[in-house]
């Protein structure tokens, strides 16, 4: 692998493999419903959530990625609402926030590729239906991410982003963009009022939602990225 093709560079390698389709319908799934951890390690394990009920395969997933200081289990408080629609890969970053913040692409980025791997080899995922989603710092890292990988990421769901900082844009994927006309934290019109015109303007397929509240995830707003993802 050279320098280009890892972590450094924001590379994620884990693909979801071919599912025969006879055996769809009567595999069981490896896991029971609830919240599972990766059992990957250390105290920033990061979460895999399994739908209440078993929905058809191969199975949506969403990458969720938390804010700066949070967990597995409150990034998926923020889509909570629409959880049980996919299965749900929930990272935890190995500092205060993900490491494009603290020092460059390297560290977290090789986490969720080793989580996703794992994801990959046990359950059937729907590779047009594989969204990578965000909230907050969580937001601006996953439309990073997505516009890297572009070749994995059919879609990414970014919910009140500050920025995007690709090293490389690879693909095409589709992207929901949400923002809280009143949102203090990432106000809007230093964040998304700047960043999505530019990504419309770079040809990138997206669906703009603004909404009057301020740093949050309306059950509404989430009710619509699930959509968007739904729609292929």
């Amino acid at each position: 692998m050279t320098q280009s093709d890892g972590p450094g560079a924001g590379r994620l390698l884990a693909r979801p493999r071919p599912v025969a389709a006879a055996m769809l319908s009567a595999a069981p799934w490896p896991l029971p419903p609830g919240l599972h951890p990766f059992g990957m390690g250390g105290a920033r394990d990061g979460r895999l959530r399994v739908p209440a009920s078993r929905i058809e395969a191969p199975l949506p997933l969403i990458v969720m990625l938390h804010g700066a200081g949070g967990t597995a289990e409150r990034g998926l408080r923020r889509i909570a609402s629409i959880a049980d629609a996919a299965l749900v890969v929930l990272p935890e970053s190995l500092g205060t926030t993900w490491d494009v913040l603290e020092g460059g692409y390297g560290p977290d980025v090789a986490r969720i590729d080793a989580a996703l791997a794992r994801v990959f080899a046990a359950w059937p995922v729907d590779p047009a239906r594989l969204a990578i989603a965000g909230f907050s710092d969580g937001a601006s890292y996953a439309l990073s991410l997505a516009l890297m990988n572009g070749g994995l990421f059919s879609h990414a769901l970014a919910f009140s982003p500050g920025f995007a900082a690709p090293l490389r844009f690879e693909g095409r994927p589709r992207l929901f963009i949400s923002h809280g006309i009143a949102d203090e934290i990432l106000p809007i019109e230093r964040c998304s009022r700047r960043l999505v015109p530019r990504l419309q303007r770079a040809g990138y397929r997206s669906h703009y939602r603004e909404f009057p509240g301020g740093h949050e995830v309306p059950e509404v707003v989430a009710a619509e990225a699930l959509a968007f993802l739904m729609a292929g």
